[in-house]
């Protein structure tokens, strides 16, 4: 924390030296990003601030169980009454990721940019960037303390659920003594840590299952064995009855195969466009890759939306992995 003292006054001035705030994350939100919104709204209501949580669509219905979740308006079903001058985004790697959340940003809008990809450019007027965080909440546990703020067993445990999902459960690369030493420290709370882990990296829905068994029936391996991918489009989520959150942890299987270096998840948006998800077990940063394609994220996870024919996006990312490898 110590190398990001000046963020972090800064961020603290920006908390309590304005109200109204429109607190926002990525589009189709992970744990780390709902997380997130939550703890935001949670520091502000201990200010005694003023604010609104929203997002461009729903948060994961597996999320359901954290503190005031039902209150981050999904502005796909409602809409907001005015524009906010005092914007909060986090988990946020660039700008384009708020979506359309952007429609409520009033024109001189002042943003406070909290998030850990290295790929953030620092599109706040300020900015709280650690990339070396394991999650956005990481930063977040930070401020809580610097801000001298008491936690509870609710706001604990939103904390937990983000960095439990976003180190795939204390398994990844970011996983550092501080991030088990903040666990540690959230579990004397209270904490129910093997009930998430159960909830949020065990338990599947059955159109998860189907999902992943039809992907999983078009899995594709490189010659050399080294990158993997699947595919799905609309006709998948169709015949399944998946929706968007169930595609979690899909992009896992393909790079968890005995030799392959990058696993990739290809998910067609419309005829032209695709989602793509990036995976790397540590020799290719799949980070670079995806801000080549207009994206960002870590060196071993990330992701792009790409414009262009399936098999067209293929080719190009596949080429890209094998320039890396």
């Amino acid at each position: 924390m110590q190398t990001n003292e000046r963020e972090f006054r800064q961020c603290t001035e920006f908390l309590t030296e304005h109200d109204d705030f429109l607190v926002v994350s990525h589009i189709q939100p992970d744990g780390d990003a709902v997380s997130s919104t939550l703890a935001v709204g949670w520091l502000l209501s201990c200010l005694g601030k003023n604010y609104v949580m929203v997002n461009e669509g729903p948060i994961p219905r597996r999320m359901a169980y954290l503190w005031e979740s039902e209150q981050i308006i999904d502005l796909s079903v409602t809409p907001l009454d005015h524009k906010y001058k005092h914007v909060i985004a986090v988990d946020c790697a660039d700008f384009s990721r708020v979506g359309k959340t952007r429609e409520y940003f009033a024109e001189d809008a002042q943003i406070l940019n909290i998030d850990h990809h290295p790929t953030n450019d620092g599109y706040g007027t300020t900015n709280l960037i650690v990339p070396h965080a394991a999650a956005t909440v990481e930063i977040l546990f930070d401020l809580i303390r610097v801000l001298e703020l008491q936690m509870n067993k609710e706001i604990a445990t939103a904390i937990y659920t983000g960095l439990l999902t976003d180190t795939g459960g204390f398994r990844y690369a970011s996983t550092t003594p501080k991030v088990m030493e903040i666990a540690s420290k959230l579990l004397e709370y209270g904490v129910d840590g093997p009930g998430l882990s159960e909830l949020l990296l065990e338990q599947m829905t059955l159109p998860q299952l189907r999902l992943l068994t039809r992907a999983l029936n078009q899995l594709v391996i490189s010659e050399d064995g080294k990158i993997s991918w699947v595919t799905i489009d609309d006709e998948d989520m169709r015949l399944t009855g998946a929706i968007h959150e169930d595609l979690e942890g899909i992009v896992n299987y393909p790079r968890n195969i005995q030799g392959v270096e990058v696993g990739l998840l290809f998910k067609v948006i419309h005829e032209n466009a695709v989602k793509v998800s990036l995976r790397s077990n540590g020799k290719v940063d799949v980070a670079e890759i995806a801000q080549n394609f207009g994206g960002g994220g870590h060196v071993r996870a990330a992701g792009a939306r790409i414009e262009g024919t399936l098999e067209d996006i293929i080719s190009r990312v596949v080429e890209q992995v094998n320039l890396q490898l």
